[in-house]
């Protein structure tokens, strides 16, 4: 069984770096080949959806050389790998909280949605100023913006499937897989409501060095798991 969708919590570009006595930003650099191994591989796979943990609303708080180093990485590749993700059928999208992107960042973003909005072999999901507390609750400032609004009633109480409408991930299947490199077991404020039945995949192998053969691994752990949804099967 091939998850539908998989989504990666990519870390260890900076140990990798580390190791290896190399500035930080050298590691993003070659984490950077591993997003590509792995668009691939997921698309040889069939998986229909992939997110990446690219950037937090926490990585704001790291020193600002990085910070700065990590925005303009993503610029590169976005203008680097524009015709590949349109050649290869990927529909390219970011996720997070925008209001802290600068203005020419934005625009790059936005255009390289609408260049690949038509695509539909893969959803490539960039998560980028992105995490779980922030989305839930801009969720609920969302629902209560269209409560003053008019837009919802609210005399009754919201269920869950209502409460979905509003999360940034809206229209998107939860993951089934969620994948961390680095070897740490936290999921860091990622996806909180999303992969509340998500199947876990943990790694010693750092970001830099988790490519296809790494990828497949987990896929292969996924097809023996049991998903019972609190069920008995």
């Amino acid at each position: 069984m091939i998850p539908t969708h998989v989504s990666i919590i990519m870390d260890g570009n900076g140990r990798w770096a580390q190791q290896r006595h190399l500035p930080r930003t050298f590691g993003h650099k070659e984490g950077a080949e591993s997003v590509r191994a792995c668009l691939e591989a997921a698309i040889e796979a069939g998986v229909k959806y992939l997110s990446l943990y690219t950037f937090s609303e926490e990585n704001w708080n790291r020193p600002q050389a990085e910070v700065s180093g990590i925005n303009s990485l993503f610029v590169t590749v976005m203008a680097r790998e524009r015709k590949n993700l349109k050649d290869n059928g990927v529909r390219f999208l970011v996720i997070g909280n925008r209001s802290r992107l600068s203005a020419d960042l934005l625009h790059d973003i936005e255009e390289l949605e609408a260049y690949t909005a038509d695509c539909r072999t893969l959803t490539l999901m960039v998560m980028f100023s992105y995490s779980g507390k922030w989305d839930i609750v801009q969720a609920v400032n969302r629902y209560r913006e269209d409560i003053a609004a008019g837009k919802v009633d609210a005399s009754g109480q919201i269920d869950i499937a209502g409460y979905e409408k509003y999360l940034s991930t809206a229209g998107f299947p939860d993951p089934d897989l969620l994948i961390r490199t680095g070897g740490e077991l936290r999921i860091s404020n990622y996806m909180l409501w999303q992969c509340a039945y998500s199947e876990f995949y943990f790694t010693d192998v750092l970001w830099p060095d988790f490519r296809k053969t790494e990828f497949r691994k987990a896929l292969d752990s996924f097809e023996n798991r049991q998903r019972r949804y609190g069920e008995i099967n």
